[in-house]
């Protein structure tokens, strides 16, 4: 499975002192989410090893429903970059808005920490090639800052 979207109710627990959802809680479902991804796509145990370019655009209201959308990006020999938009809304409207997006990668690993290889992902839509190059960029971009 390349993709996949979790969903959940904005509830009170989750507030922070302005009244709105708390980051590290978005922040929480972003990694359940890719983590669910990553795993689907490898079929083993995966560990965030990056969070990259988070961006909040708005947000997240108490009683809001809350899609996590993460899907496949890109793929290395152990690694799967996946892209995660998280969007919220009134259930009352129906309507959607886009709330925070970034990128998260994932490594396959065995029981000891080891990587393990993951399959190549393929895109096949213009989108999927597009999300796929967005991917490898900033992963380049990435290594080039950090000497890695």
């Amino acid at each position: 499975m390349s993709s996949i979207t979790l969903r959940f109710l904005a509830e009170p627990s989750t507030v922070n002192f302005g009244g709105k959802v708390h980051g590290g809680t978005v922040m929480k479902w972003i990694d359940e989410a890719g983590y669910a991804c990553a795993t689907s796509w490898s079929k083993r145990y995966c560990v965030t090893v990056f969070i990259g370019s988070i961006r909040f655009h708005r947000p997240i209201m108490i009683g809001d429903l809350v899609e996590v959308e993460a899907r496949l990006a890109y793929t290395g020999n152990s690694s799967m970059n996946i892209s995660v938009e998280v969007r919220s809304g009134d259930m009352k409207g129906g309507e959607m808005h886009k709330t925070t997006e970034c990128l998260v990668v994932f490594v396959s690993v065995d029981s000891h920490g080891r990587t393990l290889p993951v399959d190549s992902f393929t895109p096949g839509t213009p989108g999927e090639m597009a999300l796929a190059e967005r991917a490898r960029l900033h992963l380049e971009a990435t290594r080039a800052a950090t000497g890695a």
